[in-house]
């Protein structure tokens, strides 16, 4: 009986699982191609550094803190103006995309900002000293070294986004989250609940152990 109602299911798991897959794929696009300059930005731009700037660290540190201080359920119902405006719909995985990339933004650039964090100073002034460039101290120096913590970053950030996506079928946005509140909270069906559960815990495990293993290969230090 268990096996016929997950065989049942295979079709609806596969679709789901694909949602999550491209949903998360489109937020952490979207979170690195925006957060890695933001957090690198709000690293450059602090006290005593080569970029030093109060008047941007303070405005770019307000909205980051603003925006991780939404809790997500409130963000994401919060944000459907804006993702009718961009999507045209406020429902679907592509919808729901809005809403994860803009929760992801600032918590990836926190995450780079405290990887840089890690690099020692001397490293830095030693750039500075010999008459590297911003560019170049940024280029051949921060990034090569905070590296392997960026992608530690990218990890976790892959992994929240993952909750992140569970959470987005509330408003039906789609992926295994929508299929847990459909069929495994309204139908009462525990089988798909369970499922949906495991699914969620070994897609975390792999996300966890490939980026540990990329992170190993990425440090050179």
């Amino acid at each position: 009986m268990l096996l016929d109602a997950l065989i049942d299911l295979i079709p609806e798991l596969n679709k789901a699982f694909l949602e999550t897959i491209y949903m998360v794929a489109i937020s952490l696009f979207v979170a690195v191609l925006a957060g890695l300059p933001l957090g690198i930005l709000l690293f450059v731009t602090d006290r005593g550094l080569f970029l030093e700037n109060t008047v941007v660290k303070s405005v770019l540190g307000f909205i980051v803190n603003m925006i991780r201080s939404i809790p997500f359920v409130i963000l994401l119902v919060g944000l459907l103006p804006l993702t009718k405006l961009i999507t045209g719909t406020t429902i679907g995985p592509t919808a729901a995309s809005v809403s994860l990339s803009v929760a992801a933004v600032p918590f990836f650039a926190r995450i780079v900002e405290t990887s840089l964090r890690e690099i020692e100073k001397g490293v830095i002034e030693a750039a500075v000293a010999v008459g590297a460039t911003p560019w170049m101290i940024i280029k051949d120096v921060l990034l090569p070294e905070a590296r392997p913590g960026i992608m530690h970053g990218i990890t976790i950030t892959t992994i929240s986004l993952v909750g992140y996506s569970a959470m987005a079928g509330i408003v039906g946005g789609g992926g295994i989250g929508d299929l847990a509140i459909r069929f495994g909270y309204y139908r009462y069906d525990n089988t798909v609940m369970i499922t949906t559960i495991v699914i969620l815990i070994c897609l975390v495990q792999i996300i966890q152990f490939v980026g540990d293993r990329i992170a190993r290969l990425v440090d050179k230090r």
